[in-house]
């Protein structure tokens, strides 16, 4: 259900079950969750991509699988929800940049997929959206995601319409990063990973740690931690390779 290698510096993941729309059961989250561990494991690898095999990204939750576990206690529930916000949480917590290219439709867990991602790269013919209210469920694990990205008031108005919206909407929006063209997404893909894994890796994973650590933190507190990490990348070797190429030009 999920195919994983690494071409050079770069980690790809593809969630691979087409024939459901890459619909999210229990073991392709763990093999999803596995497969990150091992790309960050890998020293070589700069960058790690996800994309989904078929005409779309992933469609959200399995529907058949939580038909399954209609009679299962809230207890048990609270299993199988907590080990989904592990995987959002692994996307966040990983070492590198994680990158979503998204083709087709990036819907509930999906779109959750691609909100946690550090960059989105989608198709000029993508959708994003969370329809789990017109079944009378809560996006309430892709919530937390999604309220980082975009505005309260156009997090809620995804929430409870249920619509998606198009891919140039989601950047207007600030829900992605990149839109691409359908006849060259791959290409535009490829190069901009290509770009991205060519960049300091200890810099790079620095910025994100940072990034996302100072996340709620008060302004004090925030300037606290860059200086910590700045204290870090002082003594990183690309940042000693940098300075002193950067002196030789002056």
């Amino acid at each position: 259900m999920i195919d994983s290698k690494i071409e050079g510096k770069i980690a790809r993941i593809t969630l691979n079950r087409p024939e459901k729309r890459n619909a999210l059961d229990d073991r392709m989250i763990v093999d999803l969750l596995h497969a990150l561990s091992l790309a960050g494991l890998r020293h070589e690898v700069a960058v790690t991509a996800i994309s989904g095999a078929g005409p779309d990204f992933c469609t959200g939750m399995d529907i058949a699988m939580l038909q399954e576990t209609e009679n299962a206690n809230v207890l048990e529930h609270l299993e199988s929800a907590r080990t989904l916000g592990g995987m959002y949480c692994a996307i966040r917590r990983h070492a590198h940049p994680v990158v979503a290219a998204v083709r087709g439709r990036a819907l509930g867990g999906g779109c959750g997929i691609a909100t946690a991602c550090d960059v989105v790269l989608a198709a000029e013919s993508a959708q994003f959206g969370y329809p789990e209210v017109n079944i009378g469920f809560v996006p309430a694990i892709v919530m937390s995601m999604l309220r980082r990205t975009v505005g309260e008031k156009r997090a809620f108005e995804m929430l409870v319409s249920g619509k998606p919206v198009s891919a140039r909407e989601a950047l207007e929006i600030g829900l992605i990063t990149r839109v691409f063209a359908d006849a060259d997404f791959e290409t535009r893909v490829d190069e901009y990973l290509r770009e991205l894994s060519e960049k300091s890796v200890s810099a790079v994973a620095l910025t994100k740690r940072l990034l996302h650590h100072i996340d709620g933190m008060s302004f004090e507190a925030a300037i606290e931690a860059g200086a910590e990490i700045n204290a870090i990348a002082r003594t990183t070797e690309d940042a000693r390779q940098g300075f002193r190429r950067f002196s030789k030009r002056k």
